[in-house]
């Protein structure tokens, strides 16, 4: 296969899940080639791990050219989960590094919810909510990046999956005891998925991976309310109302955008379907009435090539900011 003209650019989604890479045309960067790894990029006392990510990512991208008859690079643009907060090594090694290696010199950092905003609405004004197990939202005027939430299940995440599962949890504990506010429903389908109910603190304290714990129940939350259970649909409406809280503050105003801004929701929670998006679509209504839901058009790796390719062609007009989308400017040879 001959290279195509224009060149090429690659994205690289790293989360939880592992590692993921798309090599795309210029011309056309919905035509692409991926390649993925299954095991996460490792995380240290010095934030994100930069040689673990080279590791994986070095023999991805040049399995990537080979496949389909590239050369070199134009661009490449790496969203990465913490970036914000554990990205100094990556931002301080991978740009000479990927030039020394890949001999590609225009590099964008990027946090992952900035690559599932660019993914979700490209390059136009609006916001963003990403909901799984946690929620965070991310919005822009195309002068700066604004967020909400994302402080994780102890201190926030507010209407995330696992802000759901533990309000469930409690619902049906209240249940167990007696108390006002409880829900017989949940309590059942607490007994049949963890046990009895005097056990839930013992298995799920010491868990490391709690929160996961916590938004696997978001689900029986979810049934409970379809099968018509007044307080897990109490829950869902209080979740959808955090949710478009968080869009609501991030969202550019009418006089930041006269036209209406966009909306668009991502995320695992979204298959919770209508008994949490229902309340969502009238909370958003209510609380956003300029702005405009529409679909998310791609997910974070879809976003992190459209970074690249913008980076490659000069049109990149998302807001550059030190921790959330560092494009260094000097050359690194």
């Amino acid at each position: 296969m001959t290279e195509r003209r224009g060149g090429w650019v690659l994205g690289v989604d790293s989360g939880g899940s592992g590692l993921r890479a798309a090599l795309a045309d210029i011309a056309d960067p919905r035509r692409v080639e991926t390649a993925e790894s299954r095991e996460p990029v490792r995380t240290g006392s010095d934030g994100i791990d930069a040689r673990h990510l080279l590791d994986q990512l070095l023999p991805m991208a040049r399995g990537l050219l080979e496949r389909t008859g590239g050369t070199s690079l134009s661009a490449v643009a790496i969203g990465a989960a913490g970036m914000a907060t554990l990205g100094g090594a990556l931002r301080s090694e991978l740009p000479a590094a990927l030039d020394r290696l890949l001999g590609v010199r225009r590099v964008a950092l990027a946090a992952d919810a900035v690559t599932a905003y660019a993914g979700a609405l490209g390059q136009r004004p609006g916001a963003v909510v990403a909901a799984g197990t946690g929620m965070i939202a991310m919005g822009t005027d195309l002068r700066a990046w604004h967020r909400a939430d994302g402080w994780g299940h102890l201190l926030g995440d507010s209407g995330g999956g696992a802000w759901i599962g533990r309000a469930g949890l409690e619902a049906a504990l209240r249940a167990h005891d007696g108390r006002r506010g409880g829900s017989p429903a949940l309590l059942t389908r607490v007994e049949s998925v963890f046990g009895p109910a005097e056990d839930l603190p013992g298995m799920l304290y010491p868990r490391s991976d709690r929160p996961a714990v916590l938004a696997s129940f978001a689900p029986e939350v979810a049934g409970c309310a379809a099968a018509g259970d007044e307080v897990s649909a109490q829950i869902l409406a209080a979740a959808a109302r955090h949710v478009a809280e968080a869009a609501a503050a991030v969202c550019p105003s009418v006089s930041e955008d006269p036209e209406g801004s966009h909306v668009a929701l991502t995320g695992g929670l979204l298959k919770l379907g209508e008994p949490l998006l229902s309340p969502l679509r009238a909370e958003l209504a209510g609380q956003l009435p300029h702005a405009r839901l529409v679909p998310a058009a791609g997910d974070p790796l879809s976003g992190a090539v459209l970074l690249a390719a913008a980076l490659a062609t000069d049109s990149l007009l998302l807001p550059r900011q030190p921790t959330l989308l560092h494009v260094p400017t000097q050359p690194h040879r």
